[in-house]
Parts: structure tokens; C-alpha cells; sequence
């Protein structure tokens, strides 16, 4: 099967809302529309059915093309009616041997759509071992088949980085393409074409990694706690982004977003790629509107505008923005107001104090609203609502102080006592929180929250915050989805449930798990042999992490001065018997010795 175009093909199509093949037939530019179709059921092909190969995705792809080519010579044809996304679940349950290769994911074909859609999704996996990272060809060679083979070059990256990125939406996937393109076009004029491709393929990856994990996070929480949660985000998001914008724009924009995320999520890339393409468009229409910033963005191709804009820095507040005091505070008709249009109010509150506040992570502002919103619900009831809330400045400042504080906390000891104790000090925490999640998945979880520290405290001061709760909320997400299949405990599933702007204030707040039942003490848990002594730095830092989490599951009320005491009797014992000669049998003496000194320091019988 040849590929008409890849990359430069992609352009804005009609606003219909609902793809099927009788649109591609009536489109008077139908080999364009064609061309469009095939690398989007190659995307869509790819992360559903994360293990065919390029070869076997590319007969599906010709399936669903000649369909396409079918219904441009008879449009009536029965078939020609049906939604894309359902064609292409057909084409997927008629794949030999579905079974064999997928499990029980050949059962979802018994279902019928919509559920049917929700079921294929819910097996998609993202980053699977599985499937190996994209080799790209020989730096000897890669040049020359990218003169003559280009079509056939990027489809391989483009369904590599789609199989590995199941949650990566197209806009995004083609844009990383045009990414890829533009390096080949540099590197191939120098003269260590390797070298040049390395340097620019890594940030190319990093960039798609984050991007994937972002984009699955924002369809966890859209599916989660529903549009309007998700609505309220992208409003103090987009009214920080674009805060010269006026309230109506900023609206128009998040309902479209919404409308474009729930395809997007869905796995309907289609219409995912032309909505998208669609609000840019609208956007880049009205660049005075929106933001100074995306003047660059608007000159760049449809399929590489999305992803600029949306990467977009901010753009700068305006300098005579009024204090809201009097307007939301010290003015006589707040409750008149907020009871004659709640939703509305609330909304215009948000947008109001997110283009005030570019320093504040959504998570904090919708938090502020929350408490503004419980404020104005007890006070608008009282015989003096004004004297009631006129102390809101101070209750709202409560929200903030507590996510400064911990910012601060945890930057001061990231960057005093370095990486290994700032660990160290996490996986204390979360594992007297959750001592039931398995050690190796804590130890992820304490190198994950280290590496948003190592990220978000080098930041200047008003980045730090709203950097390091986002990613501080998508490594708690991660949490959450592990959370629905292998149940914790009742405390991360009520702070995981309970509200989405609360979530990380929940964790953080979370106390020791007193229905936590330890398992026995058990001795092989000390694993003391010679590789302690050949072992390097990394290593044996993680074998002191693993020791801390496995003691603390054994007693979760463990004080500090208790795991000090069992850490340095462990230090002392390797660095007496590396010096040994007999290394073997000073650790079954020396590691006997210290058995029974945590024993005794825990307070736990033999």
C-alpha cells in the first residue's frame, strides 16, 4: 500500500461533526480526504493493536481505504453510513486469531458501541515492554531512504510512536513527525549525520514521553470526574495562558476543547485532528484576542500550529488589572449575585482571579473557589452576609500558605540534604500511608516524586508551585489508576475519589493506615551477602531503600529516631565486613547481630 502524503497533506477539513465514508466520497478533493484517512487508521490501528506488526496495520489500513475508494464510486452503499471509529473496531474484530495474540480483548467484540470502544480502550497500554522503542535506520543509510523513501520512513516512526503512546492524540503524533522530518532535513546536510540526529532525536523523545503522560492524565481526569471538573481546569488554565482575553472568548474556546478532548480520549482521531485543527484556526483568526505569543505558532503548518500553540508561554498580564476585593469581597450585592447565576458567578471568579494569579497551579485556584464558594453558601444565610465574608482574603490565603509551605519544605530539602535523603524521606512517608502497595511500586513512586523536586525547585520562584503540584497531581493519578484494579486502602480511595482539586492536599494530609494489618517479621528481608561490597553506589542505595520501605511495612508507627538506629547498625555492619577477609561469615554473624537489634528497636517478638 502506498501512502499518498504523510506529513504536508494535513489540512483543515469541513466542521461536520460526525466522520464516515459517504464524507469522503462527497468531498470534491476526495484523494486528499483518502490521504488523510489512511495516516490516521494507521495511528488509530497502531494503538489499539499495540502488537501487529507495521506490515499487518498497513493490510488493515488498505481494508478501510479501499472501502473508502468503494463508497467515492457509490456513496449509497450500506457500509458508507457508518461512523469511522465503528469501521474500524470491525476491522479490528476480524482479525484472525485475535485471541491468540490479545486475550480477552477479543471478548470486547461481543459488545456493541459505544461500550465496545470503552472496552478496546481499556486495554490499551502505554509504554509496554513489549514493544521497542523506534530504531531508526543506520546513520550510513538513513538519508538516502529518506530521498527515496520518505512515505515509507516516517509511517515507521509515525506507527512506532503510535503504538508505544496509545493515549498520544494524532495532532500531537504528527506533529512529533513534522519534528523528526525537520531533523532529517537539518542533519542530512552534515557531515556526522549520526551525531546530529542523537542530539536532536533525545529532546524529540522526552518530548513525546511527557506529552503522552500528560495527555492520558487529562483523559483520566475527563473520565473521572466528568466535564464540568474538567471545564473548571482548562478555565483557570486558559484565562492564566491568555489573560487579555476576554471572559466570552476564553468560554467559546473551552467548550470547543471539551468537545475535542472527549474524541481525542475516545480514540476517534479524526475528528480529534480536524477539531483541533478547526479552534487554531479560529485562534490564529484572532492572535490580538488571544495572546502576542502565538504569532509564530500561526505561521507554522496546520499539523505543527496545534501542538505550538498549546506550548505556548504566557502570555503578559495585563498591568491595570483592578484588585477583586471590592468586587468580591467588600461589595454589598455578592450573594444577590451569586445566587442569581451560581455557575456563571463562580466561573467569572475563576477567570477573574487565574489571569491575576499566573504563579498559582489550577489545582490551588480551583481550591481558592471552592473555599470562596463554601464561604459564600454559610454567609449568604446569615442576617449579615458582608460581615460574614468580608474576612475572605484571609480564609482564601489559608489554600495558599499551605501549598507555599509545602513547596518551600520540600525545595529546602531537596536542596540541603540532597537527592538520596529527599527519597528517603518520601518513601517514609508514603509507605507508613500505603504499606500495602508493593515495595518495587513504592520505590517508583518516591523516584518519581523526586524527579518533579529535581525538576520544579530549580525554577525560578513563581514557576516552582504550579510546576511541582501538576506533575505532583499526574504522579498521584498514576496512583489512582493502579488504585481502581488492586484496591489500597480506604484512605488513598477516598482522597483519590473525593475531589479533584483536594486530591494532592489529601495525600499530603493522609495519615499513618490504622487498619494495616504488618505481615510477620521476616528475616530474609535482610539480604546480606559479599555483593554488598561489590555492588555500586546506585545499588547499594537502592538496597538501603528497599530495607527502610520493608521495615516500615513491619511497623508503619516506626518512629524516626527507630529507623536511624536500624540504618546506621546496617551502614556500620558493611563497612566492618567489606574489610573482612572472611566477608561470608562476618555477615551471617554481624547480619545474625542486627536481626535481632531491629527486633528489639521495633519492639517486635521473635
Amino acid at each position: 500500500m502506498k501512502w499518498v502524503t504523510l506529513i504536508s497533506f494535513i489540512f483543515l477539513l469541513s466542521s461536520a461533526r460526525s466522520w464516515n465514508l459517504q464524507r469522503v466520497a462527497r468531498d470534491t478533493e476526495h484523494k486528499s480526504e483518502i490521504a488523510h484517512l489512511n495516516v490516521h487508521t494507521m495511528i488509530t490501528f497502531a494503538q489499539y493493536l499495540q502488537r501487529c506488526s507495521y506490515d499487518g496495520l498497513s493490510k488493515l489500513v488498505k481494508d478501510v481505504v479501499d472501502l473508502a475508494q468503494k463508497c467515492v464510486a457509490n456513496e449509497d452503499a450500506p457500509e458508507c453510513a457508518k461512523p469511522l471509529p465503528s469501521i474500524f473496531l470491525d476491522e479490528i474484530c476480524q482479525v484472525e486469531k485475535l485471541r491468540d495474540s490479545y486475550g480477552a480483548m477479543a471478548d470486547c467484540c461481543s459488545k456493541t458501541d459505544p461500550e465496545r470502544n470503552e472496552c478496546f480502550l481499556s486495554f490499551k497500554i502505554p509504554q509496554p515492554d513489549f514493544v521497542q522503542p523506534y530504531q531508526r535506520p543506520a546513520s550510513d543509510v538513513i538519508c538516502k531512504e529518506y530521498q527515496d523513501n520518505r512515505v515509507s520512513l516516517l509511517g515507521h516512526f509515525i506507527y512506532s510512536l503510535g503504538r508505544r503512546n496509545p493515549f498520544l492524540y494524532a495532532p500531537t503524533i504528527l506533529s512529533l513527525a513534522a519534528d523528526y522530518e525537520h531533523a532529517l532535513q537539518t542533519c542530512c546536510k552534515e557531515s556526522d549525520v549520526g551525531a546530529c540526529l542523537d542530539e536532536k532525536a533525545l529532546p524529540i523523545k522526552e518530548r513525546a514521553k511527557k506529552l503522552s503522560m500528560r495527555q492520558h492524565y487529562t483523559c483520566g481526569i475527563l473520565k473521572k470526574f466528568g466535564e464540568r471538573t474538567f471545564q473548571a481546569e482548562k478555565l483557570a488554565r486558559l484565562s492564566q495562558k491568555y489573560p487579555k482575553a476576554p471572559f466570552t472568548e476564553i468560554i467559546k474556546i473551552i467548550h470547543d476543547t471539551k468537545e475535542v478532548y472527549k474524541e481525542c480520549c475516545e480514540g476517534d482521531m479524526i475528528e480529534c485532528m480536524d477539531d483541533m485543527a478547526e479552534i487554531m484556526t479560529y485562534m490564529c483568526s484572532k492572535q490580538e484576542v488571544f495572546s502576542s505569543k502565538i504569532k509564530h505558532c500561526c505561521e507554522k503548518p496546520v499539523v505543527e500550529r496545534s501542538q505550538c500553540v498549546i506550548e505556548a508561554d504566557f502570555d503578559d498580564k495585563p498591568e491595570d488589572l483592578p484588585s477583586l476585593v471590592e468586587k468580591y469581597i467588600q461589595d454589598k450585592e455578592v450573594c444577590k449575585r451569586f445566587e442569581a447565576g451560581h455557575d456563571e458567578f463562580l466561573s467569572k471568579f475563576v477567570y477573574e482571579y487565574s489571569r491575576r494569579h499566573p504563579e498559582f497551579s489550577t489545582q490551588l485556584i480551583l481550591r481558592i473557589t471552592k473555599g470562596y464558594e463554601t464561604l459564600l453558601e454559610k454567609c449568604c444565610k446569615t442576617d449579615n452576609p458582608a460581615e460574614c465574608y468580608g474576612n475572605a482574603q484571609e480564609e482564601l490565603n489559608k489554600h495558599i500558605k499551605e501549598t507555599q509551605d509545602l513547596v518551600k519544605t520540600n525545595c529546602e530539602l531537596l536542596t540541603t540534604h540532597g537527592e538520596q535523603d529527599f527519597l528517603k524521606s518520601l518513601l517514609t512517608r508514603y509507605t507508613k500511608k500505603m504499606p500495602q502497595v508493593p515495595t518495587d511500586v513504592l520505590l517508583e513512586i518516591g523516584k518519581k516524586m523526586t524527579d518533579v523536586g529535581k525538576k520544579c525547585c530549580q525554577l525560578p520562584e513563581d514557576r516552582r508551585l504550579p510546576c511541582s503540584e501538576g506533575y505532583l497531581s499526574i504522579v498521584i493519578q498514576d496512583m489512582c489508576r493502579r488504585q481502581e484494579t488492586a484496591p489500597i486502602n480506604d484512605n488513598v480511595s477516598h482522597c483519590c475519589s473525593d475531589s479533584y482539586a483536594y486530591r494532592r492536599p489529601c495525600f499530603t494530609a493522609m495519615e499513618v493506615d490504622t487498619k494495616y494489618v504488618p505481615p510477620a517479621f521476616d528475616p530474609d528481608m535482610f539480604s546480606f551477602d559479599e555483593k554488598l561490597c561489590t555492588a555500586s553506589p546506585a545499588e547499594r542505595d537502592l538496597g538501603h531503600m528497599k530495607l527502610l520501605v520493608n521495615l516500615i511495612k513491619r511497623k508503619p508507627q516506626m518512629t524516626e529516631e527507630q529507623i536511624k538506629t536500624i540504618a546506621d547498625g546496617f551502614t556500620a555492619m558493611v563497612d566492618k565486613c567489606c574489610k573482612q577477609s572472611d566477608i561470608e561469615t562476618c555477615f551471617g554473624e554481624e547480619g545474625a547481630n542486627l536481626i535481632v537489634q531491629s527486633r528489639a528497636t521495633l519492639g517486635i517478638g521473635a
